[in-house]
């Protein structure tokens, strides 16, 4: 297969930069739907929210997220990957910090689906730029490391609640959620000044701005010369239901929130979760972020192999494994603390792989002209799809209890593995053009790109 100048471009530090930028996204994804779970146990009380109310406002940012996913991935494919990649972080600690004034329900409520809708912008800007700007050798494993930065701030989420809860007082769930201010902030300056992808201007016609980019990132031998040929009118939003890519569409969204679910109504209801097991002798709160830990440790488990097993092995023994293990808990809802513990450690290590899939396969599987709105909708569908899950835990504790609630949710990541077994793509050794592309299946080099004649500004 002959070299491309960009996936099989040498790892620089620029390209750790923007992993580490692109990061700080799902680490705010992380810690504010986490967090929610931590406050309620004192805001639920304060506010004398009902369990539908607090259902609800768990699943709040994840509702929030169906708007956002949809618009903004839209938006990303229009108007450019860095046009909002920083000015969505000020939205986040501005909606952060509003949260510590609620003094109803509904407020709370409102907050989090705000929060939600500005999370979910970020994942299609953040996530299209490191794709298109990774080698792709890197691709995989940086991807993948989004997915560890999530865990990483569910996992300091609960550490930081359970703190906070201990020692500041009174208000303690209200500085709580206005935390998440904070690392918003410090990652809206770190981020400014980050360069548009040279792929999206070229799709645009834009080819001046795509070679001043590509000789900053690359130097002055890499040119527009040396990427496919694109033209601004090659694809539009609409291809995405035509053109074979809705059965991708189908796949990604199908699988993402079968994974998703259990995962979300953990890391959401963790602490209510582990008391229902009668885990005690520890908080709730810091056992929540010891198993968030074993999550990250899952990830990036198959972080490191995912060059090696390949996508597809991956996400189907990943989801089986994962949900037999689940399985057991909700067969055994009263085994013995061991055997929960277990259990427990077991489908957070078997679901890193699913998990990392999650983000790889969305930024994998579509071009790059509608690479960001692809990542949008699926986020948006799938999070509804968590979102019920979330909203019905509660619900589901209170009336079928534990065993069942966990029978569910391991039902679902069984579901997710064999759907995987029908329609799982491999793409491990592609380049993201051939990857992305319809015949991906039989991957040809890349025909020689040309410069486009018009220079759209």
């Amino acid at each position: 297969m002959k070299p491309h100048a960009l996936d099989d471009a040498p790892l620089s530090g620029f390209h750790k930069r923007l992993a580490v930028y692109a990061a700080g996204g799902p680490f705010l994804d992380g810690y504010i739907l986490s967090s929610i779970g931590v406050a309620l146990v004192a805001a639920g009380p304060e506010l004398q929210l009902s369990a539908m109310m607090e259902g609800l406002i768990g699943a709040g940012a994840l509702l929030g997220m169906l708007f956002g996913g949809a618009v903004s991935g839209f938006l990303t494919d229009r108007f450019g990957r860095q046009v909002m990649y920083t000015l969505d972080l000020g939205f986040i600690a501005a909606i952060s910090v509003l949260q510590f004034f609620v003094t109803e329900g509904w407020m709370l409520l409102v907050a989090r689906l705000l929060l939600g809708a500005a999370v979910a912008a970020d994942y299609p800007m953040a996530s299209s730029l490191l794709t298109e700007f990774a080698p792709r050798k890197y691709r995989g494993p940086f991807l993948s490391a989004l997915v560890c930065m999530f865990f990483v701030g569910a996992a300091a989420a609960y550490f930081i609640g359970d703190a906070v809860l201990r020692y500041v007082g009174a208000d303690a769930w209200r500085w709580f959620l206005a935390s998440s201010a904070v690392p918003a902030l410090v990652l809206l300056i770190l981020r400014l000044g980050t360069p548009e992808s040279p792929r999206w201007l070229l799709s645009r016609g834009r080819v001046t701005d795509a070679q001043e980019v590509l000789t900053k990132v690359y130097g002055p031998h890499v040119t527009v010369a040396d990427l496919p040929a694109v033209t601004a009118s090659s694809l539009t939003w609409r291809d995405l239901v035509r053109r074979g890519y809705v059965g991708r569409l189908v796949y990604v969204v199908t699988f993402y929130t079968c994974s998703n679910i259990p995962v979300f109504a953990i890391y959401t209801f963790g602490p209510a979760i582990l008391g229902a097991f009668g885990l005690d002798g520890i908080s709730h709160n810091i056992g929540a972020a010891v198993l968030e830990f074993l999550f990250l440790v899952g990830v990036v488990a198959a972080l490191a192999v995912i060059n090696k097993t390949g996508r597809r092995r991956m996400v189907i023994w990943g989801s089986l494994l994962a949900g037999l293990s689940l399985l057991v808990l909700g067969v055994a809802p009263g085994a013995p603390t061991l055997v929960i513990v277990t259990a427990f450690t077991l489908f957070a290590l078997f679901n890193g792989g699913p998990q990392v899939l999650t983000w790889v396969y969305p930024n994998e599987l579509f071009p790059t002209a509608v690479r960001a709105t692809a990542v949008g909708i699926i986020t948006a569908l799938t999070r509804v799809g968590s979102a019920v899950g979330v909203f019905l835990v509660p619900l589901a504790l209170e009336h079928v209890g534990i065993g069942a609630t966990m029978t569910m949710t391991a039902l679902l990541l069984i579901f997710a593995g064999l759907v995987s077994v029908r329609w799982a793509p491999e793409t491990t050794q592609l380049n993201l053009d051939d990857a992305s592309g319809l015949n991906q299946h039989t991957p040809q080099s890349s025909p020689p790109a040309r410069v486009l004649e018009n220079d759209q500004r």
